[in-house]
């Protein structure tokens, strides 16, 4: 009877585990397994070179842009810093990367003036045209200059989406450009739990 009794009870304790393995219910589109975008290789804006092992531990959620963007860029950066808001004591487990893909304007300076503007936490992220164009392909992003009034008045087209890596440093998630804070926030905190 004890035996009976005993498996039962681990049966019942292996159905309870097994409702805590509920696959994650993501806002932004799964793309955990991708076989892109795994690393890169390139300088912050304090002259600090910087891979993806830099990270570990915590949630990454990286956005390529340009300080002149006027729209898209700053509309996105401000969605990160309310949902970073939203996550409360958590958003101290979430590091924010903006990478340039304008390295002809964007030097050091003006991304360590721009990109903490928005939140100091968040780190700028910069490299030569030929790192630039390595990093893009690596996650395939796609930009493209366009030609303004004069030289340096010049539009860059560029991919809107933010690629979102686990704490251990592997990519899960493609965020659409015009997801909601409190959609990131959910996406972010199931990362930060292990999901």
């Amino acid at each position: 009877m004890r035996r009976i009794f005993f498996l039962a009870l681990c049966a019942a304790l292996l159905i309870l585990g097994g409702c805590d393995n509920k696959p994650p219910q993501f806002v932004g589109t799964d793309i955990t397994g991708a076989d892109y975008a795994k690393d890169f290789a390139l300088t912050d804006h304090t002259g600090k070179p910087r891979t993806m092992a830099d990270f570990r531990g915590k949630a990454v959620v990286i956005f390529f842009g340009y300080t002149q963007c006027p729209d898209v860029c700053p509309t996105a950066m401000v969605t990160l810093v309310e949902t970073l808001k939203l996550l409360g004591e958590d958003a101290k487990k979430v590091q924010v990367l903006f990478i340039t893909v304008d390295p002809e304007r964007d030097t050091p300076q003006l991304l360590a003036q721009y990109v903490p503007a928005f939140n100091p936490g968040f780190i700028g992220l910069y490299g030569d045209q030929q790192a630039t164009a390595k990093t893009a392909q690596s996650f395939h992003v796609f930009y493209q200059k366009q030609p303004g009034n004069s030289p340096t008045s010049y539009t860059v087209d560029h991919s809107t989406g933010s690629y979102v890596f686990d704490p251990q440093g592997r990519l899960r998630l493609y965020v659409s450009h015009g997801a909601k804070p409190d959609q990131m926030a959910n996406d972010l905190k199931q990362l930060i739990a292990g999901k």
